[in-house]
């Protein structure tokens, strides 16, 4: 005669013992697991090279004295200047302004807002660090 009023007890330990020990495992294996999947490529064309832009440089010491790529530069003229000067460059160039800390903050602004009407998007200012 079965007894309906007993109720089984399951015994997990076992189990999750088993599944610790499987984990671990996994933990230890699966960081070497490399997957590789061959992919043929299409063939580029060889005979066109990236071009180097070489970057231009504006340096502004604390005389105000404006230099760009070693030509000199009247800071008052600059904007007409510039925007003359940039049609023989390359307008996705990077332009790199240096300028002294004791300058003003409006003629380093004048510089930048010169640099980005002639059109150059690619604009920073260096800093010692």
């Amino acid at each position: 005669m079965y007894d309906w009023d007993s109720n089984p007890e399951l015994n997990i330990t076992p189990l999750v013992d088993i599944m610790l020990v499987l984990l671990a495992i996994l933990m230890v294996i699966a960081p070497n697991i490399v997957y590789e999947e061959n992919i043929k490529l299409p063939q580029g064309s060889a005979t066109q090279q990236l071009s180097k832009i070489p970057p231009v440089h504006i340096t502004i010491d604390k005389e105000k004295n404006l230099m760009v790529n070693k030509e000199q530069y009247e800071l008052n003229a600059f904007l007409d200047n510039f925007f003359t000067y940039s049609r023989t460059l390359d307008l996705k160039a990077t332009v790199l302004i240096s300028a002294d800390k004791s300058l003003d903050y409006g003629v380093v602004m004048s510089v930048l807002s010169a640099v980005k009407q002639a059109g150059f998007t690619d604009v920073s200012l260096a800093t010692n660090g």
